[in-house]
């Protein structure tokens, strides 16, 4: 886990007058799992579209480095290419098309045919209710399905990095526990994941290090086992 992977340093996102991001320092070392926890409206998400360029229009100050390289005005799609891939809060899939073709989009990049359909057999034995379902339009899913749909589309064009945005946001508990085994395992195959969760106490339970966010700001950093038995954490976000 040495290489830096992801390196935000001074990162400034502002909409209009008002300063949504405040100046954070963040690094994602290969093969970690991080998450970045907050209360609704902290700045989370504007962080990770800030990453992956969908803020056209906001101020944006500071620098953004993936594999050691300045993500500068690089486009979204120019992103999959460099294997960045972001599964964004409300799940985004192709709602006309079926699940087999969103998860053929999510390949788009690769050429090689045969490993393709072998990625789909096997995100269909992870999620079997996309195989049972494998037809049917993406938009006619539970919002589970969809969260399904969009992790392993996501994945199947096999990134470096996987940016998650509020991946349990509206499930039910027995979704969001299968939601969360999925991210464990995509983890443990040593894909490098950056997850934006408003659920703490899983996202730090799942995590290998955290930041907390709080208007703007990063107000607490480090090991995310620790951050469990953390006061202010437990406080503010794990009702204890």
């Amino acid at each position: 886990m040495n290489e830096t992977i992801l390196k935000i340093e001074g990162l400034q996102v502002a909409y209009g007058g008002i300063k949504a991001v405040k100046g954070i320092d963040l690094d994602v070392r290969r093969g970690e799992l991080v998450t970045l926890i907050g209360a609704n409206g902290a700045g989370k998400t504007t962080t990770l579209k800030a990453i992956t360029g969908t803020l056209p229009s906001s101020r944006i100050e500071g620098s953004i480095s993936y594999l050691g390289q300045p993500l500068g005005s690089a486009r979204s799609f120019r992103l999959v290419q460099q294997k960045l891939a972001m599964v964004p809060e409300g799940r985004g899939v192709f709602t006309r098309m079926s699940i087999h073709e969103n998860l053929l989009m999510g390949a788009y990049t690769r050429s090689d045919k045969a490993g393709i359909e072998a990625d789909i057999e096997k995100w269909y034995g992870v999620f079997p209710r996309l195989k049972e379902r494998s037809s049917q339009l993406a938009g006619t899913l539970s919002g589970g399905e969809q969260q399904m749909l969009a992790m392993a589309r996501a994945l199947m064009c096999h990134p470096t990095l996987l940016l998650l945005d509020e991946p349990s946001m509206g499930l039910a508990p027995i979704m969001v526990e299968k939601i969360f085994d999925v991210i464990r395992d995509v983890s443990h195959q040593g894909i490098t994941i950056l997850l934006v969760e408003q659920n703490a106490r899983l996202a730090l339970q799942a995590a290998h290090r955290a930041y907390v966010m709080e208007s703007g700001t990063i107000t607490i950093s480090g090991e995310a086992a620790a951050m469990l038995h953390d006061p202010r954490v437990q406080a503010a976000y794990l009702g204890e």
